[in-house]
């Protein structure tokens, strides 16, 4: 998994490339952390890349989620592909988060 960050102003955008297995999934914990401070507004998950999605991961993602609510602000999952779409839509994920 690469996982590339773009930080400008009060946006970010982070994008995902490879599996999101569990090993991947600590690394992209660490990097959100960095990531999603109160002065981040929006964020932006382009998922175009990635091909796999486990539990852990979307552990991050909904962790992410309440993390930019409570900064007051937005985060959208972008470029998901059908695969990783079904298992949002298969744990009830997909009626929570934001996709473009």
């Amino acid at each position: 998994m690469v996982i590339k960050k773009n930080v400008s102003g009060d946006s970010c955008e982070v994008s995902l490339d490879g599996r999101m297995d569990t090993n991947a999934a600590v690394e992209f914990g660490k990097e959100m952390e960095e990531v999603l401070t109160p002065e981040i507004k929006s964020l932006v998950i382009d998922m175009m890349n990635c091909s796999y999605m486990a539990s852990s991961g979307l552990r991050i993602i909904v962790n992410s989620q309440k993390t930019m609510d409570s900064n007051q602000g937005t985060m959208v999952l972008k470029n998901v592909n059908g695969d990783v779409m079904e298992v949002f839509d298969m744990t009830g994920l997909s009626d929570l988060l934001t996709f473009e």
